[in-house]
């Protein structure tokens, strides 16, 4: 019954091998609650598991080789089991390994070259759940209906996948909005987080929206996040969860994780949103991690 709940506190209880012993407590502590609190949903339950992940593209050069990290990237999944799951870096390999593996997901999303090319910034989302009611694509610059267009500095083209769906569970109507904003340019990183909140700002109004993405700045420390987190914009769901896991950072660099680090990686909400329960996800199996970053996962009651 609790099969997700116990891969949760398996995993933490991993994890506490690589931090302090008051750490250690504090994690089986957290496991131990999830047992009941992230267990995994019934046909009656509400919750929304949103989970955010940079997978890094896929390389066929060791170490970290794409074909040695699909198998603990599918486990780690398999675990977690989102209801919906924005990824970062996907080429269009990893889509179609990720398809193939999890034939309950279906996806919205386009390299930011267009079509194939490139890395995508895609929602999957469980098809017996969710209905996909729209869905669209803009780039981060001046000229954002451009395909492929940088103009703010940044050397990489950065986008944004959104879709709006309809739950079939519950009948509510949301935005799921997934990014991954520029690793150099502050400038484009801030202009990034304007832009994307005068889209959401045009949504249909009163839907709740939830965005995704590896914004390559640290919560709290940096001026995009303060113009996503300001007033009439965003929360933080890592920060008003009920029950979160521990503090890591989420740019692990194939490393194990350490306390209070930054959170590069986020789960935003706006409107009629509850984060229930959040945790960073530092799984690896011998040694080998799915990806250089940690996944965020948050149970939210949408609606």
């Amino acid at each position: 019954m609790f099969a997700r709940g116990r891969a949760v506190a398996s995993r933490l209880f991993r994890t506490s091998l690589f931090v302090p012993l008051a750490a250690v407590v504090s994690a089986l502590t957290i496991a131990l609650t999830m047992l009941t609190a992230a267990g995994p949903a019934s046909a009656s339950d509400s919750r929304v598991r949103v989970m955010t992940y940079n997978i890094r593209y896929a390389s066929d050069t060791a170490p970290n080789a794409w074909p040695d990290r699909l198998p603990v990237m599918k486990r780690l999944l398999r675990d977690q089991h989102p209801d919906l799951l924005g990824v970062q870096e996907a080429l269009w390999r990893q889509m179609r390994d990720i398809e193939g593996a999890f034939p309950e997901y279906d996806w919205v999303g386009m390299g930011r070259q267009g079509g194939t090319r490139d890395e995508f910034s895609a929602i999957f989302y469980r098809k017996d759940r969710f209905e996909v009611l729209d869905f669209d694509h803009f780039w981060l610059s001046d000229t954002p209906n451009v395909i492929g267009s940088a103009t703010w500095g940044n050397q990489i083209t950065r986008m944004v996948t959104w879709a709006k769906f309809r739950d079939r569970r519950t009948g509510t109507e949301f935005y799921h909005v997934n990014t991954h904003f520029d690793h150099q340019s502050e400038n484009a990183r801030v202009k990034s987080a304007e832009l994307a909140l005068q889209r959401v700002r045009g949504f249909e109004a009163g839907r709740p929206v939830v965005l995704t993405g590896d914004f390559n700045t640290a919560a709290e420390k940096s001026q995009s996040y303060t113009i996503l987190t300001g007033e009439n914009a965003f929360t933080d769901t890592w920060k008003t969860a009920q029950r979160r896991g521990p503090a890591y950072n989420t740019f692990g660099g194939w490393k194990p994780p350490v306390l209070d680090g930054d959170r590069i990686d986020w789960i935003l909400s706006r409107g009629d949103v509850a984060a229930l329960w959040t945790e960073i996800d530092p799984y690896e199996r011998n040694g080998q991690f799915p990806s250089d970053h940690y996944p965020v996962v948050a149970d939210l009651k949408i609606g």
